[in-house]
Formats: C-alpha cells, structure tokens, sequence
C-alpha cells in the first residue's frame, strides 16, 4: 500500500491553456465532446507516419521556443506575489522541458537551440522572462511530475518553510517525443479512446501548460492528501497483476470513506493499462463515476496532473463534469462514464495519474 500523506493544502487559483483554450474553455469544449486531436506526421517538417495530435501550432521549435508565447500568456493569469523568493517558491513540474530544443539543433545544427534545451536551461528562459526570483525547482518523474510537484508544495506549506507555492507546469510535442512514442507502436494511426474494450489501443499528444497556487489557508477546492507509489517493476509496463494501481488508491479509498466521490482517471488509450487501472478503480471505490479527457486532449504528459485539476476546477465551477471523449461502450468497467453528469451529488474527487514502468499517483480533492 502506498504512504498516505494527509497534508491539507487550498487552492488559491489555478489555470491552463490547451489547444482548446483555457480551464473554462476547454471544459466547455469536453462538455460539448470536441476534440482537439489531429492527425499531424509524427516528425512535424520532416513528416513520417500521421497520428492523433493537440497542438497549439506547429510542432517544430522555432527560436524563441514555441512555448514561450504560450506560456506568458498562461503566466498572466498567476495571482500577485513575490514568486521565486524563499517564503513563496515556484516548483517547476515536466517531462520534456526544452527538449525539442535539442531535436532542433540536432537538425539545424543552430547553436541557438542549445540554449534553452536542457531542463535547467529552459526554466532559467522562463524564470527570466516571468521575473520571478531564485528559488525555482525542477521536478521530472515522467506522467507523474505534476502530482510530485503538488505533493512537495503541501510538505513545504505544513513544515512552515512556504506560505504560497505556485506549481507550474508545461509539456510541449516536440517530433523528438512524438516520433518516441510512435516508435512504440502506442501513437499510431488510431484515435485514443479511454477505457474502451477494443481490439487495439492508442494514445494521443497533446500541448499543455497550467498552474497552481497552493496555501495553507481554506479554499472552496481543497487537496486533502496525496499517494505516491513506484512499482520499479519494468522501463515501460506494470505489474500485470494491477497491484500498484489497487497500491495507489486503497489509502485515498479509506480515507474517502462516507464521501461521495468521481474519480478522474488518468486512461491514456491503453488497453493493458486502461483496464487494470479501470478495475482497480471499481474496486476501490465501487460505482463512483470514472472519466478520462486524453481522448479530446491528447496525453500532456509531465503535466496532466496540473492541466486535468486545473479543468477539474472549471467544471466543478459550472456544476457538470465532462464525461469521456472519444469512448465508446464496451469499457472495462461499467462506471466508465461516457457523457456528463451532474457534480451535484459529489463532495470530492480523486485524480489519478500514471507513468512508465509503474509509477502512480493520486490526490483526493475536496469540493463540498
């Protein structure tokens, strides 16, 4: 069983950008069943294969990196603070970084690249341009960073050594991640449908950003705890048993206890992984209703976590949770919830996400 980590923290605020807009935005276009999914060759310029892609804008670095508008633009909407400083920290949270920078150079072989292509390089880019001060961190654990990220800001808000932490978050496609995932055979010609029984799975890509702003002071949405477990079974796949999935939520399940909950599943396209996290879901919390929005949005990555509570905030804002984009029935589970419902009934929602080799995590947000 994974460690259960009962550090309250509020949500100050909170935003995101996708293809589709921002948190209200892209609730509104889940709400409506769009999708921002394309079909793009996988080496962007250089073509290659077409698969199911979320872009905002062409998929090649261009110098300043491509990311850079967006995330000013995202960055805009973070509440005032002396951000950077020891009392108010940001934490950095990705999988990819500048690493299309890299591809670039490696392409062109334009030096300018170099310079904003490794982690610590482009977050010294962004922290220049945004102003923020020298106490910047970087955290990457693949598909879970964001999570990691959100936990160690609650540890630092309840030691008392940070009153405000801001959690920012991008993951840009770039052909360099694109062409990976398509060379395993997981981003291919068909669309992502989460949680769907079907023959063979696929996943998509999606640009996003987001961020949040975590206090100790009580907030409307509240994160209740977080689980973290690491199966360190395999470089790519889970235990085939489902145990680190049942690992990760058995903690929040007990703790949820009397609650009535949804569960925002991290469902990618899948099928290994889809069904066992789809089971495990049932298990632990039985009919609760589970949803994934990958299908319309594509994975973002390092920054789902971020990106999909930033969206779980808009929808609570307007009362109905998108349901699951680009699914159809069969499902692995019968509380795969197709269309949108009603948050109404619910006080709290667990948020899952998962990475390679059997890494998981989850937090248990509180709504009432």
């Amino acid at each position: 069983m994974a460690p259960l980590e009962q550090l309250p923290a509020g949500i100050e605020a909170s935003d995101c950008v996708t293809p589709l807009g921002d948190a209200a935005a892209t609730c509104d276009a889940l709400l409506a069943g769009r999708s921002a999914l394309q079909f793009t060759p996988v080496l962007g310029a250089d073509g290659g294969d077409a698969a199911p892609l979320a872009l905002l804008g062409p998929m090649d670095e261009t110098l300043p990196p491509r990311w850079l508008p967006p995330l000013r633009q995202l960055a805009a909407h973070i509440p005032a603070g002396r951000w950077g400083s020891a009392r108010e920290p940001v934490f950095v949270t990705s999988s990819n970084f500048g690493v299309g920078s890299l591809y670039a150079y490696v392409r062109s072989k334009n030096r300018a690249h170099v310079a904003h292509g490794t982690p610590f390089a482009s977050v010294e880019l962004l922290r220049r341009e945004l102003g923020w001060g020298t106490q910047v961190h970087v955290f990457s654990h693949a598909c879970v960073t964001a999570h990691l990220g959100l936990a160690h800001a609650a540890r630092l808000l309840h030691a008392g050594l940070a009153d405000r932490v801001l959690v920012f978050s991008f993951d840009f496609v770039s052909p360099f991640v694109a062409g990976g995932f398509h060379s395993l055979k997981i981003l291919n010609a068909g669309l992502p449908a989460p949680f769907a029984e079907r023959e063979t799975g696929s996943i998509g890509l999606g640009d996003g950003a987001a961020f949040a702003v975590l206090t100790r002071e009580p907030t409307q949405h509240r994160i209740e705890a977080h689980t973290l477990h690491n199966e360190m079974h395999h470089f790519t796949a889970n235990q085939a048993d489902g145990a680190g999935f049942a690992a990760v939520l058995a903690p929040l399940a007990e703790l949820a206890r009397g609650r009535r909950v949804w569960v925002k599943g991290h469902g990618t396209g899948t099928l290994e992984a889809g069904k066992l996290e789809a089971e495990a879901v049932a298990q632990a919390f039985g009919d609760a209703p589970l949803v994934s929005w990958k299908g319309s949005l594509g994975h973002t990555l390092g920054s789902c976590g971020l990106v999909e509570l930033a969206i779980t905030r808009a929808a609570l804002a307007g009362g109905t949770i998108p349901g699951t984009v680009g699914s159809a029935p069969p499902c692995f589970s019968p509380s795969v919830a197709l269309a949108p419902f009603s948050a109404t009934p619910f006080d709290a929602a667990i948020l899952t996400s998962n990475a390679f080799g059997g890494a998981h995590a989850a937090l248990l947000l509180r709504h009432d």
